[in-house]
């Protein structure tokens, strides 16, 4: 793609796909877990099944991208899936709170599971259009950009889904079923995909061909992931998979640390955890121009220092508080943090895809969130040992060692960087 055609507006509106995904799931994880207490489940059980998005994810989303890979029609390569998944994702998506209301277990679970496969369908593709649509040099901005819609949209989810949910619990469910889709076809209409991947003739490929293509593609990069001489993507899998494991441990239980070992209330963790999530979207865009300009790698190493910097600072001023108010200290420690975390996870996805072929980025993209998602499901019960062991004093220090080992494995990273 020439430099020309790259275009910020567009980049802007490819990003409400992912604005569009991010207003469903925090949604999806504040009230369905409520939701389900209803039908008298224990909480275990209902940790298992709100674990299900994660599983279509770690299954799907390498799958799916490379199978859009591989898919040549008159819209593209990527659209179809949008179209496959976003109506039938926002349709089951409004049909949770009728399932509540109906007071069916059975229908519940049906619901949840298409809507789960249904959002597997098409994030891939919709997050691999940055790359096809962007030069190489220009993803880190694209995707700081985009990153700064998802942080927008979960904001937007999360402040107008508490007055719509007093109205009625089923408002939410309707308003960020009809955004996500609404955002979703905004980008079939006005993003066009690069003409080498769509078939102008009648004569498309057979769906056969095209899934056959698309397993060959996904053990061709799996082969690139384990068994390449070249082990950048291995190292650059596994520092996602570690930092990740760092992050959703702190996620999960901050609120319980808050409250159960520095003695202020859950809400007021949650406060600074959102302290966090709103300097990361204020620091996306820029940690894009950091990125392009000291280089991805290097601006990953550096965000992973900040984080690891501000944990450790944490640690000790928890430690020496002895029931002091610590509250100013956490929430400045914190938004640094978040724009360090900025750093890393704007980076690490334009380091992925650069590490292949422009035909190959939707499996990259997917083997991307492959590692990610796969952390979700490690790190609480990972976490959760070593704070039943060792109390939650030990949930900062077990972030940090996550982190460290990713800085760790990221220092062997030798690929991934812009091309010129």
């Amino acid at each position: 793609m020439n430099m020309e055609r790259f275009s910020y507006s567009k980049i802007f509106l490819l990003g409400f796909g992912f604005f569009g995904i991010s207003v469903l799931w925090p949604l999806y994880n504040a009230y369905v877990p409520i939701f389900l207490k209803d039908f008298a489940l224990s909480s275990f059980v209902i940790g298992a099944i709100m674990t299900i998005d994660n599983i279509f994810a770690i299954f799907m989303l390498p799958y799916i991208g490379t199978l859009s890979d591989q898919t040549r029609t008159k819209l593209g390569r990527r659209k179809p899936y949008i179209l496959g998944g976003a109506p039938i994702a926002a349709i089951f998506f409004m049909l949770i709170p009728m399932a509540r209301s109906i007071g069916s277990l059975p229908l519940m679970m049906l619901v949840i599971i298409i809507m789960n496969f249904a959002m597997a369908l098409f994030r891939s593709p919709v997050i691999a259009l940055m790359p096809d649509i962007t030069p190489s040099r220009f993803r880190s901005q694209a995707n700081g950009i985009i990153n700064f819609m998802g942080g927008l949209g979960a904001l937007l989810a999360y402040f107008a889904g508490k007055p719509l949910y007093d109205a009625n619990y089923a408002y939410p469910f309707f308003v960020g079923a009809l955004m996500m889709l609404g955002a979703n076809i905004l980008i079939v209409f006005f993003i066009k995909e690069p003409e080498e991947y769509t078939v102008k003739s009648k004569v498309n490929l057979s769906v056969f061909e095209t899934v056959k293509k698309g397993n060959q593609e996904l053990l061709s990069n799996l082969k690139d992931t384990f068994k390449s001489k070249e082990r950048s993507l291995l190292f650059m899998l596994l520092s996602i998979l570690f930092w990740f494991i760092g992050f959703n441990a702190l996620e999960t239980f901050f609120t319980s640390y808050a409250k159960f070992y520095l003695g202020i209330s859950e809400s007021t963790g949650a406060l600074v955890l959102g302290v966090f999530s709103l300097t990361f979207m204020l620091a996306a865009i820029p940690a894009g121009l950091v990125g392009s300009k000291l280089g991805r790698k290097r601006t990953i190493l550096l965000g992973l220092s900040v984080l690891i910097t501000c944990l450790l600072i944490v640690v000790v001023v928890a430690g020496l508080s002895a029931g002091k108010n610590v509250l100013t200290q956490l929430f400045v420690l914190f938004a640094i943090s978040g724009a360090g975390w900025a750093l890393v996870n704007v980076n690490s996805l334009p380091m992925v895809v650069d590490m292949t072929t422009q035909e190959k980025v939707g499996g990259y993209t997917g083997l991307y969130y492959f590692f990610s998602m796969a952390a979700n499901i490690f790190a609480p019960p990972l976490a959760g040992v070593f704070i039943d062991t060792a109390g939650y004093a030990s949930l900062i220090p077990f972030s940090i060692g996550f982190v460290i080992l990713s800085a760790i494995t990221m220092s062997f990273v030798k690929k991934g960087e812009a091309v010129k």
